[in-house]
């Protein structure tokens, strides 16, 4: 009798931990790297939602929590749903976990039985399909594709439907993509939806406050009300209030799916921490007024890469509309060749040799469902990142 979980044999590493985990050993190493790897904000936490940790402490704030999470944040969860989406949740129907990680698990676990299935647009989040078969459901792609934004059109989502569906998962904007969905696109995809009633939403609206330009952001359930019932709005505090160590994420939906996924994490982890939740409470009430100055930076930043890795030989990068992610298309260079006579033969064997050559860490597409692309977080500072499009600039030009 083996060991380990036959589990373990439906579930990969996550890339993106991986090559942000290689990038960390190659600088210790003393390698000059740059790491585009990783998904977090480069912005520190704002001073008003630090301090609020240290009163909280100070308060004793320090004892276990509700598992749902600690009423005052539970209400400014419900605040912030009615003030920024429209939506209206009683402090009863959302719930907080250890980060977004948590709450989509828990939601998978609380729903999912062998043979259901969660259709997920690709390219998709590393952990998306994961999380998918450790709960024991099937995972079925939606395919997007570089002509249409990376977004999953209604006709698309039509034909993935069957009758064992049991989740749509969106994510808008998009890792690794940063595709937003405009109202229009949203109200395509919920005509859609309300044709067949047996099929519920998760929205992943993690990074819904980094949107540049004129685009308006909206989540499913605001743009129809009748998937009210049958949606779990999920966010959290990590992206837009640089919070990610503090692992805070939450949701909102129907009591009864907020009840049993309280449940599993009764049995799981018990509430998150007492004192990021009570800091989480001060960046939902508090002033959001820098909110906007770091989403300016971050734009800034989008088009510094568009516009450099557009000039790579061989490259094809389109401006996304949200998140902090470009994700280039690296076909015309596959079946090239680096210096050394390696054959670039997939987008992985691309950002290998990247690294190797020129020290810049990103991470294929192929690990986020849709290649031949890369994905390039550019939550790091002006300078690293005209330094890092320069090599990139540098290794597709000597490739043969």
């Amino acid at each position: 009798m083996a060991f380990l979980a036959d589990t373990l044999s439906r579930v990969k590493p996550s890339a993106t931990i991986a090559v942000t985990q290689k990038a960390r050993e190659l600088k210790n190493a003393g390698r000059d790297i740059i790491g585009l790897g990783a998904g977090e904000p480069d912005f520190d936490t704002p001073d008003n939602i630090k301090n609020a940790a240290i009163e909280a402490i100070r308060r004793g704030e320090t004892k276990y929590p509700p598992v749902s999470g600690i009423v005052p944040l539970r209400e400014a969860i419900a605040k912030k749903f009615k003030r920024e989406n429209n939506l209206d949740y009683k402090p009863e129907q959302t719930i907080v976990g250890t980060g977004g990680k948590q709450i989509l698990f828990n939601a998978f676990m609380a729903t999912l039985n062998p043979g259901d299935e969660v259709i997920i647009p690709r390219p998709y989040w590393v952990s998306y399909p994961e999380m998918v078969a450790i709960c024991g459901g099937t995972s079925v792609y939606a395919d997007t594709s570089i002509d249409n934004g990376f977004k999953l059109t209604a006709a698309v989502l039509e034909k993935a439907i069957t009758p064992k569906t049991k989740w749509l998962l969106m994510n808008s904007p998009s890792n690794p993509s940063g595709a937003a969905y405009t109202e229009a696109e949203l109200r395509a995809l919920a005509d859609v939806l309300l044709k067949h009633p047996h099929v519920w939403t998760l929205t992943d609206d993690m990074y819904e406050h980094l949107t540049y330009g004129d685009f308006v952001f909206k989540t499913i359930a605001e743009v129809e009300p009748k998937l009210y019932e049958r949606t779990l709005t999920m966010n959290g505090v990590s992206k837009a209030y640089a919070m990610t160590g503090w692992r805070i994420g939450y949701a909102a939906g129907p009591v009864q799916l907020i009840k049993a996924m309280d449940m599993i994490q009764g049995q799981q982890t018990s509430g998150a921490c007492t004192i990021a939740q009570w800091a989480s409470v001060e960046a939902l009430n508090g002033p959001q007024d820098f909110i906007a100055k770091n989403k300016a930076i971050f734009q800034g930043r989008r088009d510094l890469v568009v516009s450099m890795l557009n000039q790579a030989r061989g490259i094809t990068c389109p401006s996304p509309e949200g998140a902090f992610y470009v994700y280039p298309s690296c076909a015309q260079l596959i079946g090239k060749k680096t210096k050394a006579g390696k054959v670039i033969d997939t987008d992985e064997a691309f950002c290998s040799e990247l690294l190797e050559a020129e020290g810049v860490a990103v991470v294929f597409g192929s690990a986020f469902g849709l290649g031949p692309n890369f994905r390039i977080s550019y939550a790091t500072s002006d300078a690293l990142l005209e330094e890092a499009c320069t090599r990139i600039q540098r290794f597709t030009a000597s490739l043969t």
